[in-house]
């Protein structure tokens, strides 16, 4: 991605998030464009009538011009500097969240996609750790300042002569050439650190991240992830000393080529002072804002260069935030279709998946279908693609080949929203969060029916520990943000996450492993339980035990990512030789079948 595309997105993003802060940030770069300019002016009358007629009324009207406009000028930019610090803050936690809100929007599939992990880690890297998002509005409202600051003051020194202008115009534009080798040179090195600076960055988030915190004590690990961070913290020290060195030479040639414009700008004003063989010889006055404007060209050239350097290497640790940012969200994807009434019907024709950069298939041809209100159990062995199947159902990836139908239409023919209301799971992986029992479980601030919230913990079996709770289910789940937040053991949280599916109220409900943490016989329990909560609905039963299998209509048996079996349980247990046999034969043991 080019550097133009990239500040035109990021202004993009800046303007959706807060079109008065642009707006705030054009007026201050005016606002120090014109201070510069009234400074560069006005002195010019003063010293004119100093040195000529000196009428004390004009001397006071420029004087006190000067004062004004100063006091004036100063008073605007300190107001709208105290706002633009307040709206800084508030772009930066708003760039976040939209980069929050992206990762929340963009299709499942980049999330678990090397690539684009590797790409938002960098991304959260590059605006949390190194400050990139904050750092760019202020070289991007210095350089705005910058530009029109020349600009006037070439204009002014116009008026002296398009000789000096043109000689100034030249140094400038080695300046550039100095810069764009520069750039050049940055951009490589940024690109080739990139990988090192993420390897720290990566043992860094370690020991921030309290899930590993236990292994780290328990097998003294401590020593290893501090010299793994001091090891890469001297390599990246190393490649930015070389770095620094090399900006220092191209800084200094800079300041060679800024020496040279003051150098054209004073010798020609002085000459035009006091010799008119260059033209007619300019005034005391003159001669003030002509030398006032050279100051002011010289130190903002040496300004626009250093900032132009930062804007750049902003804009390489800002790379992997652009690109994640562009791309497409899920919404942009998907069908127009408005899914109203229950599911019907769920078919897989000729479904085949690979995960992205993988060139082998989980699933291969696989061809079956559902009735409404049926139960199905699906086993096979770890790695069989079961979880797979129900990533395809919930739309988090797109078949490779084949299509998935539910009433008869492709999946991705409905609108998202509308087609997720009807789909309710629970994961194996599933996951709490630091709100209360209530909000988990309803997914929402406002509960407007907390009596149906208690239901549903009364249905899982929670009823006897929220009743024990001080706040019930007002209560905060785990202590993360509140001491007097409440732990759950592994089946209580579980239980939290099959009332959320429950509350949903959805037409299709999928449980795919989420009661791994209970014994056997308990699992059975709850499996059983929830079959009979579920009712009429229909529902999807993954678990490596059989448990779920009994009761179901009927069993989709998965092997390599095919389909090796599908009937009921009692037909399947007929084929003494089949792999459903052989797996609830194995585990018949830890059951009751009565």
């Amino acid at each position: 991605m080019n550097h133009i595309k990239k500040l035109r997105m990021f202004f993009s993003i800046a303007w959706r998030i807060s079109p008065s802060y642009i707006l705030l940030l054009i007026l201050d770069t005016l606002l120090s464009s014109f201070q510069i300019f009234a400074n560069v002016i006005l002195p010019k009358f003063l010293v004119d009538e100093l040195t000529g007629a000196r009428y004390i009324d004009r001397l006071i009207f420029y004087g006190s011009l000067i004062v004004f406009s100063n006091v004036f000028f100063s008073f605007l930019t300190n107001t709208t500097k105290k706002y633009m610090d307040v709206k800084k803050i508030y772009m930066q936690e708003k760039f976040s969240q939209a980069m929050s809100e992206k990762i929340m929007n963009v299709e499942f599939n980049y999330l678990e996609n090397p690539y684009y992990l590797d790409l938002k880690e960098r991304a959260v890297f590059a605006s949390n750790n190194q400050g990139a998002l904050q750092n760019m509005i202020h070289y991007v409202a210095a350089l705005l300042k910058n530009i029109i600051t020349l600009a006037g003051l070439l204009t002014i020194m116009f008026t002296l002569s398009w000789v000096l202008v043109s000689l100034l115009i030249v140094t400038i534009v080695i300046s550039i050439l100095i810069y764009k080798s520069f750039v050049s040179y940055q951009m490589k090195f940024f690109q080739e650190v990139i990988p090192v600076n993420r390897r720290y960055g990566y043992y860094v988030g370690f020991a921030y991240d309290e899930k590993i915190q236990k292994d780290i004590r328990l097998y003294d690990m401590n020593k290893m992830m501090t010299d793994k961070v001091a090891y890469y913290n001297d390599e990246i020290n190393t490649w930015f000393t070389s770095y620094y060195k090399k900006q220092g030479a191209y800084l200094g040639s800079i300041g060679i080529v800024n020496d040279l414009q003051s150098a054209l700008a004073y010798g020609y004003v002085g000459l035009r002072v006091i010799s008119n063989r260059f033209g007619q010889r300019i005034s005391i006055g003159s001669f003030t804002m002509y030398v006032a404007a050279a100051i002011n060209f010289a130190t903002t050239t040496m300004e626009l260069g250093r900032y132009l350097i930062g804007l750049f290497q902003m804009l390489g640790y800002l790379e992997p935030f652009m690109e994640f940012m562009s791309l497409p969200d899920e919404e942009d994807l998907e069908g127009k279709l408005a899914f109203t009434g229950d599911i019907e019907s769920i078919e897989f024709r000729d479904v085949s998946f690979k995960y992205p950069g993988s060139e082998n298939l989980v699933l291969e041809d696989i061809s079956f279908s559902i009735n409404k209100g049926e139960k199905i159990s699906i086993v096979g062995l770890n790695g069989a693609g079961k979880t797979t199947m129900i990533k395809l159902i919930c739309r988090l990836y797109r078949p490779t080949s084949g299509t998935i139908l539910i009433n008869g239409r492709d999946i991705f023919d409905y609108d998202h929203k509308s087609y997720m209301d009807k789909i309710a799971a629970v994961f194996q992986d599933y996951k709490l969060f630091a709100f209360s029992i209530d909000e988990n479980i309803t997914c929402n601030e406002l509960n407007s029916n907390p009596n149906r919230t208690m239901e549903m913990i009364k249905e899982v079996g929670l009823k006897e520990k929220i009743d024990e709770l001080p706040d019930g289910i007002s209560s905060l789940y785990g202590k993360a943000y509140d001491e007097k937040g409440i732990q759950m053991s592994g089946g209580e949280s579980q239980k939290v996450a099959i009332a959320r599916a429950l509350y949903k109220d959805a037409s299709l409900i999928i449980l795919d492993e989420p009661t791994s943490a209970l014994d056997p016989l308990a699992e059975a329990e709850i499996y059983e339980h929830f079959n009979s909560l579920v009712g009429d609905k229909t529902a999807i039963y993954i678990s490596h035990r059989m448990s779920s299998s009994v009761f179901c209509d009927k069993i989709l048996v998965i092997d390599n990512g095919e389909i090796s079996d599908y009937d009921t349980h009692r037909n399947l247990l007929n084929n003494k030789d089949s792999l459903y046999t052989q797996l609830f034969t194995s585990q018949a043991v830890n059951y009751e079948l009565g």
